[in-house]
Parts: structure tokens; sequence; C-alpha cells
């Protein structure tokens, strides 16, 4: 399968984030083809395209904005919002961001488009606060279209109106949640909300609400521009479309790697220049550090949400971290468990209480004072967890340990006696005396 760059088609470009760019790559001409169409045939086409939210839950897009209310727009009506979540804070993942800050005008382009459809006289992108650079260039390109009139009270003279705020969050792991990034939103404590209602009756201010993924939104303008058929001749049947596969850890050449969705890790690592040399993949993640291992055995498992999830795992943000064979697994899925445990919200007791039980265990492991008790309660602790947690920070806690453990509980074996084996220090303390390492 071949690479489909789309979205990132222009990115080495000099200057591509800039609004004289991305004219010149038609940008904005699905913008003027979606204002000639009425909201509802906007969705419709949208809907049609099978274009799925491309966030971690594969939620279709055009169905997501169907749900909000309409023929509601009289007197007395409640506004609709379009919050747009750029809050990037799993570990491994690393596509919005590049994308915000290579070609911001297309997240633009595409609040635009989806604000008209779900008639929304106000969007929002909500962004990690940390990263100073790719607000600044947002703000930008906002600016450029408010002085270029694609946003502002009359959109290129269509007589729908739009006001785009960049929002930076103060840098919380669980604001990622869509509904913990509406409170924040608000001013308050991010934190889950209990659902129902869901953000499309009762979401930003109580309002009927969508909230969508970064590339989610910047697919929109190509989806509309090209076509239903275009977009489907890329992808598979469920997961039609092109999507950004992010490669980091132990690749020859890590990066953003735009395909159709369904083609495999073998392929990309082709791309990619394989493995760093010397050495082989050990396992994998599909979908950042909340997605089950996989290991070499899956290299040829089609990367699109039904076989993943087939092969025991999740999509979730195609950020596919690569570690060989030099790496602990345990020591790798500890420090998951520490970031899980730091960034819980505290609001319900199976997380709060459990990731902390959970890093307690770990230190054990590999501390070598552990026995195997201590493997069987990381798994029950685990499932004490999984999905019975407020949102989806439990389960991606749980999830690669369940896995880590399902594959490599000889390595988990291995660290009750002397500690973690690939650690050279803990080597030569269980070594037989006179035995060097």
């Amino acid at each position: 399968m071949t690479l489909a760059p789309v979205l990132s088609r222009y990115w080495d470009e000099p200057s591509s984030w800039t609004l004289e760019s991305y004219r010149r790559h038609d940008g904005y001409q699905g913008l003027g083809k979606a204002l000639a169409m009425t909201p509802d045939e906007v969705i419709a086409l949208v809907k049609e395209s099978g274009l799925r939210g491309r966030g971690g839950a594969g939620f279709p897009t055009g169905q997501k904005w169907s749900f909000i209310p309409q023929g509601d727009d009289g007197p007395g009506a409640k506004p609709k919002y379009l919050v747009i979540n750029a809050d990037e804070s799993e570990p491994g993942t690393c596509k919005d961001m590049p994308l915000m800050m290579a070609n911001p005008h297309v997240l633009v382009e595409g609040a635009i488009i989806a604000a008209y459809a779900i008639r929304a006289r106000h969007a929002f992108i909500y962004l990690r606060g940390e990263v100073v650079p790719v607000l600044r260039r947002l703000q930008s390109a906002v600016a450029e279209a408010y002085a270029a009139g694609y946003l502002g009270s009359d959109v290129m003279g269509s007589g729908f109106g739009l006001d785009l705020i960049v929002h930076a969050g103060a840098g919380a792991y669980i604001c990622g949640e869509e509904t913990a990034l509406l409170d924040s939103l608000e001013g308050r404590r991010g934190q889950p909300r209990l659902r129902p209602p869901f953000p499309a009756v009762a979401g930003l201010y109580a309002c009927p609400t969508v909230v969508n993924n970064v590339e989610s939104i910047a697919s929109v303008p190509a989806v509309v521009s090209g076509g239903v058929d275009w977009f489907k001749s890329m992808g598979s049947e469920k997961s039609p479309g092109f999507t950004l596969y992010s490669l980091s850890g132990h690749v020859t050449r890590p990066g953003q790697y735009e395909a159709p969705l369904g083609i495999t890790l073998r392929e990309l690592l082709e791309y990619a220049g394989g493995v760093r040399a010397g050495h082989e993949l050990k396992f994998w993640t599909p979908g950042g550090s909340s997605t089950p291992l996989l290991t070499a055995e899956h290299l040829d498992v089609p990367l699109d949400y039904e076989n993943v999830a087939k092969a025991g795992s999740m999509l979730g943000t195609k950020a596919l971290q690569i570690f060989d064979e030099t790496t602990c697994v345990v020591r790798a899925v500890r420090r998951w468990t520490q970031f899980y445990a730091h960034e819980s919200c505290g609001k319900c007791t199976p997380c709060r209480e459990g990731t902390y039980w959970l890093a307690q265990i770990y230190a054990r492991l590999e501390a070598g004072q552990a026995d195997e008790a201590d493997i069987d309660k990381l798994l029950d602790v685990s499932d004490a967890i999984l999905g019975k947690s407020f949102c989806a920070l439990g389960d991606g806690a749980a999830s690669p340990i369940v896995s880590s453990v399902k594959y490599f509980r000889d390595e988990y074996l291995a660290h009750l006696e002397g500690g973690c084996p690939f650690d050279p220090l803990a080597s030569m303390l269980a070594a037989p005396e006179g035995v060097g390492v």
C-alpha cells in the first residue's frame, strides 16, 4: 500500500502555515463549496463519506454532527457550539501538533465548515497550553482568516457568521476527555461529567455541543472538495479515507506517515527504514500508551478500526510506539502506570485508588521485592478499573498492563529475583558468585 499525503502534502514547503501558501494549494475551496449547500446537505455528505473520528474512538463524524438538534433556531433557542479537542496528551501521540504547526489553516477551514453544518456561531479550539509555538501559529492563522473574511459576521458574503476562539489549557491529561475539556473551557476544574446528558444535548454552557479531534475536523475540507467517491477510494469499507500514523521509538526514521487506513505496520516500517539497525521488534502500541500492546506476530494486522480490535487492541490515535528487544516491558509499562497515577483527576475511586496501587506493585516488581501473587494482583486491580471508572483514563491505565502480562509473563516472573533483568547492576547482583555479566 502506498502513502496518501493529503493533510501533509506540502508540510515541507517554506512558510506552509501562511494563508498565501494555503490558498496556493486550493485552500478554502471546500468552504466555498460547503456554503453553496445547506447545512443538512453538508452533514449528509460527511456522513455518507464514512469519515470516522481521528481522536481515538473512531465514531462516525457525520453521525455525531447529526445528533445536534436542528430546527430550533428561533427566539430563546439555545446556541450551538463546536469545540475542537487539541489537548494532545497521550504518551506517544504526536500527530495533531505537527499538523497545526505546518498547516493551521486546514483546521480553521474545517472548523468553519463543521460549524456551518451544525449551525453554530461560536467555535473553540482547546489547545494544550505548554505548546506555545503552536498556540501562536494558530492565533496568527485565525487572525489571517478574520482579515480575509473567512471568519466574522459574514463569512465569504454568505450571511453565515462564526467567531473562532483559540483557548490555551493548563496542561492536564484529563482535559483530553471531552467532558472534562468542557468543564475546563467553562473555567472549572477539568473532571469528566456523568453521562447522560451527552454533549450533543447539554455540552458547553449546557448547550448542544459537538466535540471533535483536530485531525477529524482538518479532514473535512478534503472530504467536501474531493467528494464521497474519492474519499472512499482509500482505506477499507468500514474505515475509509486517509489518516496520520505517528511512528516513534526504536525506528530508523520516526515521524508522521500519512496513509490510507488499513496499511500494516510492516508496510509502514518499510517506509520508515525498519527497526533501528541490528535490532528486532519486541512489542508496539497501535494507538498510544493507553491501548493494549501488540507484538511482532501482529505486523500484518491492517491498521484500521475493525482489524486492530479483532487483534485485541484499539487503533486509538494511531501512535505507533516501536520497542526493540533491549526494552524491558515491565519498566516501560511501569512508566506509563506512573503517568496515569499522576494524571488521574481523583473523581472516581477505581481510577484514583487503582492507579496508585498499580504503581506501588510495579515499584516492588522492579526492586525484586515482589512475589508471583503480585503479578496476579496487577491483573485483579486492572480488572477493578477496566470499564468501571468515570472515563477512559482508567481503561487506558489497565489495558497495557493486562496485555503485557498476557504476552510477557515470563519477563514479569524474571523480575521476582533480583529486580529488572535488563538493569546491568541488578544482573550483576543476581549472578552466581564469580560469574561476570
